[in-house]
């Protein structure tokens, strides 16, 4: 019996070795891209893109308003901008948290990603770090674009005779308040709605779950709100909103980051509790990207 040796054309890899930093980059990149549905089919993009439509409306319709009215009451607060339109970052969180945090595991290719110099800590924060970006963008552009209107607008609204105009450096310094929240908010929320969507490997599960976890904690959190305020008692009613993302957050925004508590402030967190609020949305996001960095890790073993 003989044998023979085959030239295949192999050849040894002589180029640069980009190493663990290039490969997290490429999947943060890779992940943003999924969110939006680049590079996929128009389907993976109809629901991402119009609900990110949907968030610039309000903010183009209100500047359209103050055009016509030209008077500074008009204007969207900032702050409250993430809070009025809670249900479609609320859409978005459950349509696309499973995106990334689901395929993953339900078609089992972790333990392909983990095969390359690549620990599970990169996995998770290019994760993580891709929807924080998506969601700050969702927020904080509509957000921006209320701030440019109202300086385009402002020496129109003084001209016109418009009383009590906010100063530049006033509304600017609301501004970078309002996107200081806008982070917190999309850090929050990205923890919450990965770690959910983790466990659910199924995509349409993975929707229901986040979206059930955000209407359930609502409506306990309302409910008991409404009960305090209607017994008088206002403490009970702002520390209910450590349970539920949006008030979590909301009230490090009135309480650390100066915002108006304006229509909400019978169930605005108490006065002196900014510490105690940033505290526990902090906490959400550590915990749950250590539960996320566990998921994964068994997932990849």
């Amino acid at each position: 019996m003989s044998t023979a040796i085959h030239d295949i054309g192999y050849r040894h890899y002589d180029g640069p070795r980009l190493g663990r930093s290039h490969v997290a980059r490429s999947l943060y990149q890779y992940n943003l891209r999924s969110l939006f549905g680049l590079g996929r089919g128009a389907r993976a993009k109809f629901i991402p893109l119009a609900l990110a439509a949907f968030m610039l409306l309000p903010a183009a319709g209100d500047i359209a308003v103050l055009s016509f009215a030209r008077r500074p009451e008009v204007l969207i607060d900032y702050s409250m901008y993430a809070i009025y339109l809670q249900p479609i970052i609320a859409i978005f969180l459950a349509t696309q948290a499973p995106v990334i945090a689901s395929r993953d595991l339900r078609f089992r290719t972790v333990p392909l990603y983990f095969s390359r110099p690549v620990e599970t800590t990169d996995f998770v924060l290019a994760k993580f770090a891709a929807f924080v970006t998506a969601l700050l963008a969702l927020m904080a552009v509509p957000v921006t674009l209320l701030h440019l209107g109202f300086l385009a607008m402002r020496k129109a609204m003084i001209e016109g005779g418009a009383p009590d105009v906010p100063s530049v450096a006033g509304q600017t310094g609301e501004y970078f308040a309002a996107l200081a929240g806008c982070l917190l908010f999309a850090l929050v929320l990205s923890s919450f709605a990965l770690l959910i969507a983790a466990y659910t490997p199924r995509r349409g599960f993975g929707v229901a779950a986040v979206m059930a976890v955000y209407l359930i904690s609502n409506v306990v959190v309302l409910i008991v709100q409404g009960a305090s305020i209607s017994s008088g008692n206002y403490e009970i009613a702002g520390w209910a909103g450590l349970f539920t993302p949006f008030t979590l957050v909301d009230g490090v925004q009135v309480r650390l980051l100066g915002a108006d508590p304006g229509v909400r402030a019978e169930n605005v967190a108490p006065a002196g509790s900014g510490p105690v609020f940033l505290l526990a949305a902090l906490a959400v996001v550590g915990v749950s990207l250590l539960l996320l960095m566990n998921r994964f890790r068994k997932a990849g073993a």
